[in-house]
């Protein structure tokens, strides 16, 4: 052994005077393929399907904090990788209107050659009903695109299924009709009459009438709150829930007769247009507008908002057509027009339909792209009219290449290709629901509804993490409390002359601190006072003056 270990040291002399290398850091072993696969994936996943960026837990004393956060994005993560590995069962894709060469275009292509060159069940969906002495019409399709519902402006009102065209109900009301909107299903709708709006059913049976609702010209149904949004020419916009019949909020606009109303299916929130060219948006928990946007240098005719809230389309009296970026508010482009737009539509994949006059224009990739790299469209995708009939209201069908129009005479279905999403979840819409899928997911809807205080601009607050300071936080929620409500927070069961507004400022008396809520307490207090004296004196005046000496001060 001996031997071994010197001729190994003779044999590393040699070697000695070679530096050892240095490292800056610790060798690592190459990530294993599944699990570079695994991460690869779940970025994939997170880009494609994710909600921003990740909460950041370290900084988080709070154990029991840390782990429900951690658990909830450990929830997040598995949503998106389940939506992204879902995407192998999605068969469908949808195809746009091809043009061969430069000199041809789409929107020369007419409703009869289009017909004529898919299957025949298809074109079945594109059909006329001539309604022409109770109209003008305007319509509502149903969250499923299954059911559509029909409202004459002489009081006709009727619902249908319009792939198989049997009649649901129809009854005559016999007085003007401003608007009609389906609820959460196809089980009941609500018309805007001319005094009040009412609740049918199905079959046509009355069953409430919104008295608090009166001079109703348009209305939105926020499907996930449960809320009847409703605004008419007072410009008052009132919410009330369908589900248990009670107004949560009425607001004065104070900007008169709106002219258009549209609520944005990403937030909730909701859209007026004005007559000073003003859009203004509206949140069930606050009486001032979110925001104040000048859209157009005349009256707004027209607004829409597509599915994933980035965009709004407005047209105004000004023969304008604007693209505005509603993340920031700021203006990507704008077209103009022959007439004032009446209204307008967004498809689930982005086309945008506007109705002027007797016409509709369908444009394309209107904000596909960045806001600083789009480009104007040139040409429009498709055209319709000419037929004489004035357009009073445009909408896409749901899950469908189909744009239902109402106008004067009727209503019109005309196909479009490639404006439907071809995939649908049916456990959050299903066209062909049963009538027990039907029931389950109202009872599912009813369970998971939304609060009304949970509607804002930026839907993903929820969840995340208040970082202002605790100082900070008591001054805001401070600065919006009247006197009372601050008088409740101090008050003390006890009675006696030690009430809780002098218990507080006798405290303060000793500091030199003169905030606003010393300021409005010591006003609340000086009312009190004199409140108690002419309460007192009406009483000594009713005992008389035997018994005026029993009078007490009650405040």
């Amino acid at each position: 052994m001996a031997q071994d270990v010197v001729t190994v040291e003779a044999e590393s002399a040699p070697d000695d005077h070679v530096p050892a290398r240095k490292t800056s850091k610790t060798p690592t072993s190459k990530l294993d393929p599944e699990d570079a696969a695994a991460r690869k994936r779940a970025e994939d996943a997170h880009n494609a399907y994710g909600r921003g960026k990740k909460i950041s837990t370290r900084r988080i004393k709070d154990k029991k904090l840390r782990g429900s956060l951690r658990a909830l994005e450990n929830r997040y993560q598995d949503a998106t990788i389940k939506a992204k590995e879902a995407e192998i069962l999605l068969e469908n894709d949808a195809g746009f209107l091809q043009a061969e060469g430069e000199l041809e275009k789409t929107y020369r292509v007419r409703q009869d050659e289009i017909k004529g060159s898919i299957a025949v069940e298809t074109a079945k969906k594109g059909f006329d009903l001539r309604l022409d002495e109770l109209g003008p019409y305007i319509f509502d399709y149903t969250r499923n695109g299954r059911d559509l519902l029909l409202g004459g402006r002489l009081g006709h009102v009727a619902t249908m299924e319009w792939r198989s065209g049997k009649l649901g109900c129809e009854i005559n009301l016999g007085e003007s009709v401003r608007d009609v909107k389906w609820l959460h299903n196809n089980q009941s709708f609500a018309v805007a009459q001319k005094k009040h709006v009412y609740i049918y059913d199905r079959a046509g049976v009355e069953l409430h009438k919104l008295q608090k609702h009166v001079d109703v010209t348009h209305m939105e149904f926020l499907p996930y709150h449960f809320l009847l949004a409703t605004i008419g020419n007072a410009g008052y916009l009132k919410y009330t829930d369908t589900s248990t019949g009670q107004m949560i909020i009425e607001i004065p606009t104070k900007k008169g007769t709106p002219t258009i109303f549209a609520q944005n299916p990403y937030n909730a929130i909701c859209h007026v247009g004005h007559q000073n060219g003003t859009v203004s948006l509206w949140s069930p928990n606050s009486t001032e507008p979110l925001v104040k946007l000048l859209a157009h240098r005349g009256p707004v005719r027209a607004l829409a908002m597509d599915r994933e809230g980035r965009y709004m389309v407005s047209a105004g009296q000004d023969m304008r057509m604007s693209v505005w970026d509603i993340r920031n508010f700021k203006e990507v482009s704008n077209y103009g027009m022959r007439q004032p737009g009446s209204s307008i539509a967004i498809s689930d994949r982005g086309l945008a339909s506007i109705s002027w006059g007797t016409s509709v224009t369908i444009w394309k990739d209107l904000f596909k792209k960045a806001p600083e790299d789009q480009e104007r469209v040139k040409f429009p995708y498709l055209n319709w009219g000419g037929e004489g009939n004035t357009i009073s209201r445009v909408q896409w069908c749901p899950f469908e290449d189909v744009l239902g129009i109402s106008h004067d005479k009727g209503f019109s279905s005309i196909l479009a290709p490639g404006a439907g999403e071809p995939n649908f979840d049916a456990l959050e819409l299903n066209p062909y629901e049963t009538v027990k899928q039907r029931q389950e997911s109202e009872i599912k809807g009813l369970l998971n509804k939304l609060q009304p205080e949970m509607i804002s601009l930026d839907p993903n607050f929820i969840g995340n993490v208040d970082l202002a300071p605790a100082e900070q936080r008591r001054k805001e929620m401070e600065a919006g409390q009247t006197p009372e409500e601050i008088v409740m927070r101090l008050k003390n069961k006890k009675r006696g002359k030690n009430s809780a507004l002098r218990r507080y400022l006798r405290k303060r008396s000793g500091k030199n601190i003169i905030d606003a809520k010393r300021t409005r307490i010591e006003e609340l207090v000086q009312r009190q006072k004199k409140k108690a004296e002419t309460n007192k004196k009406q009483q000594q005046d009713e005992l008389g003056p035997a018994l005026a000496r029993f009078a007490r001060n009650r405040g």
